[in-house]
């Protein structure tokens, strides 16, 4: 037999899938009511202890006085006893807040933030027509969850209006669609680009943002290409533009991205086929290259918060993408050299972290000294990772 705070807790649990969130609240009149089996007190239970039984069949009463749905009763007779007992067999919860408020009301492990959710999704679910912004705003509340529900609603407003190639040349912030301001892009870029995604196919994530608009980029810098063998290219170094890169692939079978150019004499040399792309920070939606796709790809950062967040941010536009030097292991040897992170970086590209990168992005962010920068590792450290990525990497070709 469950108690109401059991089942409460497993409703709670039920919230964070997206799959149950989006049949309840999305699948219309079959998804409600929602019936939960109880399950009925055994006779050991009915012979042994009595309090234990009295105090289930009040907690199922109360549930039913404090309005939090229906509970359905059975006569069952027990071994041993002349009389019929009614007991609760199945909770049933006519409609989400129904849900919501039981969730609420036995202040289930993180109760508030189920109750906030749910509010502010109605709302959305209320305002946004699109079924399919629907589904994604129920399916990717971290998409969305600190942003205000205005800007929710107006993104998606903006994200019906927005065409591939509208902004013909302009600066985003120039394009005269209802509800932008000259920093609407720069705040709401990903969540713009998550719902023309839902529009056009994942289009949007595939050529970056900028790109799939057609806009001029105004965060574009130049990168410093460095390759790694002779023949590659006619230069030993040279500097392109960023955008550049989104259309015009590099030779090579393999890429090494490295955030900061100062790694440069770090990097091993000569390393068959191979192409090192330094310096682009934060600066990482040229990654959305369709050529890059076909290129085995590795990336090298700086062990920090702000590391890990850009490490996830290329790997959102790279699945494939390999990790070097950015693990626990490779933290906990050089610990000694770490020094204090002043402002830590905000949550990475959910679902863009492994379950390690997460639980090292905790770690980092407890730790006193919880900055390992690239530069200060061993050569013969960085060599020996480039080296076997690159040998795991011909093992499989």
């Amino acid at each position: 037999m469950k108690s109401p705070q059991v089942l409460a807790a497993k409703l709670a649990q039920q919230w964070h899938s997206a799959d149950w969130r989006e049949r309840q609240l999305l699948g219309g009149g079959t998804a409600w009511p929602l019936t939960l089996p109880i399950g009925q007190p055994d006779t050991a239970v009915f012979l042994n202890d009595a309090a234990a039984l009295r105090s289930h069949l009040q907690q199922w009463r109360a549930v039913e006085q404090d309005g939090l749905g229906h509970v359905q009763w059975q006569e069952r007779r027990y071994r041993g006893s002349s009389d019929a007992i009614a007991v609760p067999t199945h909770w049933q919860l006519a409609k989400p807040s129904q849900c919501i408020a039981a969730i609420r009301h036995f202040k289930v492990l993180g109760h508030a933030q189920v109750h906030s959710d749910y509010a502010r999704l109605s709302t959305l679910i209320a305002g946004v027509e699109r079924p399919g912004f629907q589904r994604l705003l129920v399916r990717r509340l971290v998409q969305w969850r600190d942003v205000p529900v205005d800007a929710v609603m107006a993104a998606a407003h903006m994200a019906l209006q927005l065409e591939p190639g509208c902004a013909q040349g302009k600066p985003l912030r120039a394009l005269a669609v209802q509800g932008n301001d000259t920093k609407f892009f720069e705040r709401h870029a990903s969540l713009l680009t998550a719902l023309l995604d839902e529009r056009f196919d994942g289009e949007a994530s595939r050529q970056g943002l900028v790109g799939f608009l057609g806009a001029l980029p105004e965060d574009d810098h130049w990168l410093l290409i460095a390759p790694l063998a002779p023949g590659l290219l006619p230069f030993a170094q040279m500097r392109v533009r960023a955008s550049e890169l989104l259309t015009t692939p590099l030779p090579g079978s393999r890429i090494l991205l490295v955030e900061n150019e100062r790694c440069l004499h770090q990097l091993p040399a000569p390393v068959q086929d191979t192409i090192a792309v330094l310096g682009a920070g934060l600066n990482l939606g040229w990654l959305a290259a369709p050529w890059l796709q076909e290129r085995s790809v590795a990336y090298w950062g700086d062990l920090d918060t702000w590391g890990l967040r850009m490490l996830a941010t290329a790997r959102h536009h790279l699945p494939h993408l390999h990790a070097l030097l950015m693990d626990r292991a490779t933290f906990s040897a050089h610990q000694h050299l770490a020094v204090a992170e002043p402002v830590h970086a905000p949550e990475p590209i959910s679902g863009a972290q492994t379950p390690e990168e997460a639980a090292l992005q905790a770690h980092l962010r407890a730790q006193a000294r919880g900055r390992l920068e690239q530069e200060f590792l061993p050569t013969d450290t960085v060599h020996r990772a480039v080296r076997t990525w690159v040998n795991d990497n011909d093992g499989q070709a």
